[in-house]
C-alpha cells in the first residue's frame, strides 16, 4: 500500500481515485464496512482506493488535553487500513492553515486538483471544513460542479448501538474487553517493541518487557491480565501494567508486562500486547516491599484468571 504525505507529495500514479475521508481510529468494523464499498467503487471506476486521514486528530489540535485516547498507533493503523483493501492512505497534516480551510476549497485543493477525485465514499454524517461548515449536500453540490460522484453508508449498528470509536473507548474504560472485541473486529491490543528499562523488576522477581509508549493519552491505565503476541509463536500469558509507576518515581508512560515462566532475551522485538481482563487501577506504594506483594497478588489473579480459558 502506498502512503502520501500531504498533498505535495502527490503523482500522476496516485490519480485518479475514489476518496473515503475520516480518522479511521480503531479502523472498526464500520469503518471496514465502508472501506469495502471504496474498494469495490475503485475497481469498477478503474481508480485507486484512496483513505484520507489526519495526523495529529484534529481533537489533537484544538484541545490536546481533551482528546480522545488513540485506539491505534500510527503503525497499526496504515497496516488496518492495509489489510482492509485500501490502495493508498493519503494523510493530512492538521495545522491551523487547514484548520482554517473553507469546505469549498479543501474539496478543491485536496480532492479535485490533489488526488483526482471520481468518486467519495463517506458516512450519512460525515462534516468537513473549517467549523465543520460542509456535510453531505454541499459535497454532492461540489461534485455536481467538479464531475465526481458520492455514496453515502449509513451508520453501521450491531443490535441498535452505534459502531463508533467513541463506544469502543467507552467499553475499555469500563473493562469490557469482548464488547470492545464485537465492535473492533479483532480483540484490542497495544503494539510496540520491546525496550530496555531500569530493571527493578528482575531484582524482585518480576522481569518486565517494556513498551514505550508516545503520550499518555491511551484507552487502558492500571494493571491487567494479557497476553504477549510474537511474530510466528504462541502468545504467552502475563500480567500488564500501564502507567507511570508512580512508587518508583517513574515519569515517562510505559506499558510493564511480566510473562508467567518465561526467560528469553526478546529486546527489540514488536510485539503485540493483547488486554484480556483488568485487576486494579494504578496505585502508589509506601514502599518498594509494599509494591513487591502487590506484584505477586496481581500475577496471581491474572495467572488464575487465565488459566480459565
Amino acid at each position: 500500500m502506498i502512503l502520501i504525505r500531504d498533498s505535495y507529495n502527490v503523482q500522476v500514479q496516485h490519480r485518479p481515485s475514489v476518496v473515503s475521508i475520516g480518522n479511521f481510529d480503531g479502523v472498526h468494523l464500520g469503518h471496514v464496512r465502508l472501506l469495502a464499498l471504496l474498494k469495490d467503487k475503485a475497481q469498477a471506476l478503474g481508480a485507486k482506493a484512496t483513505a484520507m486521514t489526519f495526523e495529529p486528530h484534529p481533537h489533537e489540535f484544538f484541545s490536546p488535553q481533551n482528546a480522545p485516547p488513540k485506539l491505534l498507533r500510527w503503525r497499526e493503523k496504515f497496516e488496518k487500513l492495509s489489510d482492509a483493501g485500501v490502495d493508498q492512505v493519503f494523510s493530512l497534516r492538521f495545522n491551523e492553515s487547514l484548520s482554517q480551510t473553507s469546505a469549498e476549497d479543501f474539496v478543491r485543493k485536496y480532492l479535485v486538483e490533489g488526488i483526482g477525485v471520481r468518486h467519495v465514499v463517506i458516512g450519512d454524517d460525515f462534516r468537513f471544513g473549517r467549523k465543520r461548515a460542509g456535510d453531505v449536500h454541499l459535497l454532492r453540490s461540489l461534485g455536481e460542479q467538479w464531475n465526481f460522484s458520492i455514496s453515502t453508508v449509513e451508520t453501521y449498528l450491531i443490535g441498535d448501538e452505534r459502531v463508533s470509536s467513541t463506544r469502543i473507548r467507552d467499553m475499555l474504560k469500563q473493562d469490557d474487553f469482548d464488547t470492545a472485541q464485537s465492535l473492533l473486529g479483532y480483540p484490542y491490543a497495544i503494539h510496540g517493541k520491546i525496550a530496555h528499562g531500569n530493571k527493578l523488576g528482575r531484582t524482585i522477581g518480576f522481569p518486565t518487557a517494556n513498551i514505550i509508549l508516545p503520550h499518555d493519552n491511551v484507552p487502558v491505565w492500571g494493571v491487567y491480565a494479557v497476553l504477549m503476541h510474537f511474530p510466528g509463536s504462541e502468545p504467552k500469558p502475563g500480567v500488564a501494567n500501564v502507567g507511570v509507576r508512580p512508587t518508583v518515581g517513574g515519569d515517562r508512560v510505559l506499558l510493564e508486562t511480566h510473562l508467567f515462566d518465561f526467560s528469553e532475551d526478546i529486546y527489540g522485538q514488536r510485539v503485540r500486547v493483547e488486554f484480556k481482563s483488568k485487576i486494579r487501577d494504578e496505585q502508589r506504594f509506601d514502599s518498594f516491599d509494599a509494591l513487591k506483594t502487590q506484584i505477586a497478588k496481581d500475577a496471581a489473579a491474572a495467572r488464575s484468571w487465565l488459566e480459565q480459558f
